[in-house]
């Protein structure tokens, strides 16, 4: 595409419009559910299993964990099925697992069938089709967008993610507060709307994967090539046990119960509020791209994100917490916009796949492992002292990659570091 022909906007692209659309309704609608399922589990510990606040919290920590353990084992499998298969068909077939979900729940709601064991083994399901969704997904769009536009295509995939974060938790809290069964028939209709718009996206075949490489030597080499580049291992991990030690989303639901005296409604705009910062840095992102000192940046945010998730924790006023989760997650969507440029515009297609798996593997690490980190933490500390233990980390963290990698606070763009990936690295091994 020559530079006269080369649209404004990756919106001017029909294929990219159509992915916009899958992409928003899907997330709108697991948002939704992520929220009811969060309230839920912990009213019906409360409420059913006569546990105490810190109980009932360490079951949100394992809710976490029960999503991380098939991410954790298939993340390798979901990427090399992303580099080998048609990425649309994972894609609507993953969504297709969150839609047959969203039924099950409301069936089970409807009849007033909940139990712990029933809303851990929907969201370990949840998790399977996540790791399957994240790196089909993530490799479409590279493949339907022009390379200059793929910074703006990242911006505007964020902005999609973030904002149907933001109407997802709010429209779920207030579906249930209207019937408790209606946010998951909702949620099934909006995935069955992104199965729908991802059909008339032209095919995404990968390319052929060089060489005659097992099948598990291909999984793995996503790993290598994130392992041996310095800048990438440095910015993934660097967020993993920022957000790892950070996440205060795990607990919502204790203190919009508990703390806030708020109650789902409340629990979905608290769920909301993270997303509606980092919905507004995203747009940012799309008018005006980030170019100059994009580590140094990625660091302050990143610190930034840890001393939000202190003020948040002491907090006792649902305002404040409202204030501090917006801007928590502002520095949050500044950071996963370095990260995700970064890997996108610095992997070969035939590895996109296996690398964004990597990518998402650390960003799960960060969100279902913390979500366990928080709920041991509020058992042994209580709900606030977790999270403001959990901010104190982040900010530790932050010095500690920023002293360890130093080509983290050097970097001044978007361009490989000095150091280039050994050319080993990159060609395919044979088995």
């Amino acid at each position: 595409m020559t530079a006269a022909a080369l649209p404004s906007s990756p919106l001017a692209i029909p294929d990219y419009r159509y992915f916009w659309i899958a992409r928003f309704s899907a997330v709108l609608a697991t948002t939704a559910m992520v929220v009811v399922i969060g309230w839920q589990l912990y009213d019906v510990a409360r409420a059913d299993y006569g546990m105490s606040v810190r109980d009932a919290a360490f079951m949100l920590g394992l809710l976490g964990a029960v999503q991380f353990v098939p991410l954790a084992l298939l993340t390798p499998v979901a990427g090399w099925v992303a580099d080998r298969f048609e990425r649309r068909l994972v894609a609507r077939l993953a969504n297709g697992i969150d839609m047959s979900i969203a039924i099950a729940l409301g069936i089970a709601t409807a009849s007033d069938a909940l139990t712990l064991p029933l809303l851990f083994g929907v969201a370990a399901l949840h998790g399977v089709a996540r790791v399957f969704i994240g790196p089909a997904m993530s490799a479409i769009a590279p493949n339907i967008v022009p390379p200059e536009l793929l910074p703006r295509a990242i911006a505007m995939n964020s902005i999609a993610w973030q904002s149907a974060s933001v109407a997802g938790p709010a429209l779920g809290g207030a579906l249930y507060a209207i019937g408790a069964d209606l946010a998951y028939w909702v949620a099934a209709g909006f995935l069955l709307l992104a199965i729908v718009a991802l059909t008339p996206v032209r095919r995404v075949v990968p390319p052929p994967i060089a060489g005659n490489a097992h099948p598990l030597r291909q999984m793995a080499d996503g790993l290598s090539y994130v392992k041996h580049h310095r800048f990438l291992l440095g910015a993934i991990t660097l967020d993993l046990f920022a957000v790892l030690l950070g996440g205060a989303t795990a607990l919502l639901p204790v203190f919009a119960r508990d703390i806030l005296k708020v109650g789902p409604e409340g629990l979905g705009w608290l769920r909301a509020a993270p997303a509606m910062g980092a919905a507004v840095v995203a747009l940012w992102f799309a008018w005006r791209p980030l170019h100059r000192n994009v580590g140094a940046k990625m660091l302050l945010a990143v610190a930034g994100f840890g001393a939000a998730t202190i003020v948040f924790g002491l907090s006792e006023s649902m305002l404040v917490s409202m204030a501090a989760l917006i801007l928590l997650g502002g520095l949050d969507m500044l950071s996963v916009y370095v990260r995700s440029s970064l890997v996108q515009l610095h992997t070969p297609d035939t590895m996109r796949g296996r690398v964004s798996a990597v990518s998402g593997l650390a960003i799960s690490a960060s969100n279902e492992l913390g979500e366990l980190q928080s709920g041991i933490a509020a058992a042994l500390l209580g709900p606030v002292g977790a999270v403001v233990f959990g901010g104190a980390g982040a900010i530790a963290v932050t010095g500690l990659y920023a002293y360890y990698f130093p080509e983290l606070r050097r970097a001044r763009t978007f361009d490989p570091p000095e150091t280039a990936l050994p050319e080993a690295v990159m060609q395919e091994k044979p088995a």
